[in-house]
């Protein structure tokens, strides 16, 4: 399933890159984020509770859900009217949340698809902190965080969500 949620994090994140370019409306992006926000929702329900659920699958739902709540909440906004802080002081969350991931992930590399993942992690970090910094701190780094945004879509969701999906890394 890890091959299928990183494809369409991929779309997600490049969408919602172009989107803080100028390249997509406000009310156009929840359309994606609604989408995958439910792809990854679905994932986590059943990691954390279908058949052979154990703390491994549900620690993998947990932080899927980081990104899940994520997308519904960017979706929300659009059509809510908010400013964005409130999602900004989760991003802060989150971006803390997964520093010791990054570290965890790293540590227990033994492939390079394992190292990949690990710096994937370490990217979203960033990424939700560049979002807390542009969201509270009202930064002008839109356009940084578009670019950064887009780049990440491509490098750590469609490109390894393509090969896991066609077999070409596991």
């Amino acid at each position: 399933m890890l091959g299928l949620v990183l494809f369409y994090v991929g779309a997600v994140l490049c969408l919602n890159g172009l989107w803080l370019l100028g390249r997509i409306g406000d009310n156009e992006i929840a359309v994606i984020d609604i989408f995958v926000g439910g792809i990854t929702l679905l994932v986590s329900l059943y990691l954390a509770f279908g058949p052979g659920a154990d703390a491994a699958s549900i620690k993998a739902a947990a932080l899927t859900l980081l990104f899940t709540f994520t997308y519904f909440w960017v979706a929300i906004n659009r059509y809510n009217g908010a400013d964005g802080r409130g999602l900004g002081w989760f991003c802060l969350f989150v971006a803390i949340s997964a520093v010791p991931v990054t570290i965890q992930t790293l540590a227990g590399a033994t492939t390079t698809w394992g190292v990949w993942f690990g710096l994937s992690w370490g990217a979203w970090a960033v990424l939700w902190f560049l979002f807390w910094l542009l969201l509270v701190q009202q930064k002008p780094i839109a356009k940084f965080v578009g670019a950064v945004t887009v780049a990440e879509g491509v490098l750590t969701g469609w490109l390894p969500g393509f090969l896991l999906l066609n077999g070409m890394i596991e």
